[in-house]
């Protein structure tokens, strides 16, 4: 009779072990990502699309290396009738500036630069700029010297100082006539461009969005003696197996390839028809913030390197303490100006990812955990690398403008769950 039961135990065993190891869903109770999670995020996803707000979305999540969330709804192409699937082709826009930044950082793995070196050492382009003060009574702009120099670790936190708004009196004019991102020059005429005309602040007094990614790729060309699309395709792209993640879509794939689609309305929606050609041209300038298209599998390969703190399968992109030092705050409490940053919450900004310092402090922020790092896109894409529950998350949709419907906010509430005040 105990040999029965004893056999009758394994039994049970195997069948459990075979039935978890074929749904993946299924998870045990040391998983963050349960079947009641992935039911959550199946209904708040399938809520966007049935409002009408946005054509069609995707995600995918990881935990502890294994995939444990993956659907899809809506369409890619509401016109064409075409599903948004797996393998559809998305913009990722900002989404490309933690992927260069890791390029860069393969530099300094190397020892070809320090992060406080001034980029003037190895980029004549920005020597002896001055820093905007205004305009005179007669509409000319006033200057003065930099206090200091503008550094790798400026370009990589988004503190060099460069101009990026147009309601900057005379400044805003002269980086309109600029045209730095005109597709027909390169990351040399850019990095040129910007070196000729003043920087709007002091480096390292604020935190302002704009070029400073585009000056990395430049850096990366600079530094390595080669063209910063090559680099970034040998040394990132390739190893990691992204063979989707591209600046130029070939035609074969173009079918693939999600619309954007811009709201302007309550349920309102409108292809738009003026980003779709930049990818089926293969342009001289092949920018570092923005330009490059993926899919989820291939971003979620960038984002298991990143949790497995530089490798992935057995390839080596960057040191551990590189990955570590990317996902710590570089901004310091002195640096107040930080224009949109806060409204991603109780962040701070390390090596080309916003890194979340305290849990949120009321509802209406988005919920994640300190030490997580993440960024996202201009069409409303979104990644994050949670290393306290082993996480990494992927979510594409092409939305213009960029979430203005709480899709982010709902998506994080569906994994981790609705703030809850102390």
């Amino acid at each position: 009779m105990t040999r029965v039961f004893y056999c009758l135990i394994i039994a049970i065993g195997i069948l459990s072990s075979c039935k978890d190891s074929n749904d993946k869903s299924l998870t045990t109770g040391a998983n963050f990502i349960s079947k009641n999670v992935s039911i959550r995020i199946d209904t708040t996803l399938e809520k966007f699309v049935k409002s009408g707000n946005i054509a069609g979305v995707s995600a995918l999540i990881y935990e502890n290396g294994e995939e444990v969330y993956f659907n899809a709804f809506g369409y890619a192409d509401k016109e064409a009738q075409k599903k948004m699937d797996r393998n559809t082709i998305v913009q990722i826009y900002s989404m490309t500036k933690p992927i260069t930044g890791t390029a860069l950082m393969t530099l300094y793995d190397q020892g070809k630069f320090k992060l406080d070196d001034s980029i003037e050492k190895y980029a004549s382009e920005f020597a002896n700029m001055k820093v905007y003060t205004g305009v005179d009574s007669l509409g000319k702009i006033t200057s003065e010297p930099l206090v200091r120099p503008i550094t790798i670790r400026d370009l990589t936190r988004h503190t060099a100082g460069f101009p990026n708004r147009n309601t900057i009196p005379g400044l805003s004019e002269i980086l309109t006539k600029a045209n730095i991102y005109n597709r027909e020059t390169s990351l040399t005429t850019l990095a040129e461009k910007l070196g000729d005309m003043p920087l709007w602040f002091q480096p390292g007094t604020q935190w302002e969005y704009g070029p400073c990614v585009d000056v990395q790729a430049f850096l990366v060309e600079r530094i390595s003696g080669i063209p910063f699309k090559d680099y970034v395709r040998e040394n990132v792209l390739d190893k990691l197996k992204m063979n989707e993640t591209r600046y130029f879509i070939p035609k074969e794939d173009r079918a693939r390839f999600a619309a954007l689609y811009r709201r302007t309305g309550e349920s309102t929606l409108v292809r738009d028809t003026i980003t779709y050609s930049n990818y089926m041209q293969e342009w001289p300038l092949t920018r570092g913030g923005s330009g490059l298209t993926s899919t989820l599998d291939d971003y979620m390969k960038f984002a298991q390197m990143l949790i497995h703190k530089g490798s992935l399968n057995g390839v080596t992109i960057l040191k551990p303490e590189t990955i570590d030092l990317m996902a710590t705050n570089q901004l310091a409490d002195s640096i107040t100006e930080r224009n949109w940053l806060p409204s991603k919450g109780q962040v701070g900004f390390g090596i080309d990812f916003a890194v979340r310092i305290a849990p949120p402090i009321n509802d209406e922020e988005n919920n994640g955990v300190v030490g997580e790092f993440f960024w996202d896109g201009a069409a409303s894409t979104l990644f994050w690398v949670d290393p306290v529950n082993k996480i990494t998350a992927v979510l594409f949709v092409q939305l213009f403008p960029y979430d203005q419907i709480g899709l982010h906010k709902e998506f994080r509430e569906a994994i981790y769950g609705k703030f809850q005040s102390n």
